[in-house]
């Protein structure tokens, strides 16, 4: 009954607002921040919240995730999928960079999951969604680290864009031109905290995993870095490539401290054949 009742509210909701129009939102409502409203609307997906409906502009909302069909129908469908009762939302970090609010959140969704989302915002309300899922390991990485946890606390705020800098110049410069003679310039030694789930800490850790993809004939290609995003000592690299024989959709979100890089996540999410796609939006259309 849960998700069907949330399939229902956000039906509603795209009826109201395409017949009312644009309104003005109550005080209470426009004093929410987009961080705020953007937990508020995962959350909902297991609590059934109906005010956390009302963030979406239901007249314009285009959808990234290629296995949902565009704007809030097809998110309705896809509540309607998931089995009574089996929603779990646990928003671990949220962060907010202009109109943008990204988040690393588990989830168990057809299943238990790690996943990033990325919603623009246009006048308070959500119009666009990206997002990028992996299956949750079930087991620590080598350094005993799980996919999640780690430092949440959000400071240097007034290096925010400094630090942007610095993750657009490793993921060009690293990831992308494959210069890995230079990688030890981003980090401090092996003073580096690793959630990958099967690379240990420390640039050694890393290293060690690259060679032993390329030992068994692995590669890990990123072909282009699509956008940068941040809030203070954190950044979110969003790029494509390939992993292997199959395209790759890369989400890595990086902790910096005093100017290098210090600790990582990631998902990275095979991107489905075209015929498959249920929007034509693209993966990382509009980043």
């Amino acid at each position: 009954m849960k998700t069907r009742l949330i399939a229902t509210l956000f039906a509603s909701a795209a009826l109201l607002n395409a017949s009312a129009g644009v309104q003005a939102q109550p005080e209470s409502t426009m004093s929410i921040s987009n961080k705020d409203k953007t937990i508020a609307l995962l959350t909902s997906i297991e609590t059934g919240d109906q005010q956390a409906v009302g963030y979406i502009n239901a007249n314009q909302y285009v959808q990234h995730n290629l296995a949902v069909a565009d704007g809030l129908a097809g998110f309705g469908e896809l509540l309607q999928a998931l089995p009574k009762g089996s929603a779990k939302v646990n928003v671990v970090r949220a962060f907010e960079d202009g109109d943008y609010v990204f988040t690393h959140t588990e989830y168990d969704f057809f299943g238990p999951k790690i996943g990033f989302d990325l919603f623009r915002f246009e006048q308070g309300k959500i119009v666009e969604h990206w997002d990028n899922l992996t299956v949750r390991s079930a087991q620590l990485n080598p350094s005993g680290h799980s996919q999640t946890d780690g430092i949440t606390e959000i400071n240097d705020r007034h290096k925010t864009e400094v630090n942007k800098a610095l993750i657009a110049n490793f993921v060009e410069t690293v990831l992308v031109k494959g210069d890995y003679h230079k990688m030890a310039e981003f980090f401090d030694g092996d003073n580096y905290v690793q959630h990958n789930s099967v690379i240990a800490d420390g640039l050694s850790g890393l290293t060690h995993a690259i060679e032993v993809m390329a030992e068994q004939g692995i590669t890990m290609k990123y072909d282009k870095n699509h956008t940068v995003l941040g809030e203070g000592n954190f950044v979110l690299s969003i790029s494509e490539g390939r992993l292997g024989d199959e395209p790759t959709a890369y989400y890595d979100l990086f902790r910096v401290e005093n100017g290098k890089i210090a600790e990582h996540w990631d998902v990275m999410e095979t991107i489905i054949p075209k015929e498959q796609w249920k929007n034509s939006n693209g993966k990382f259309g509009n980043l």
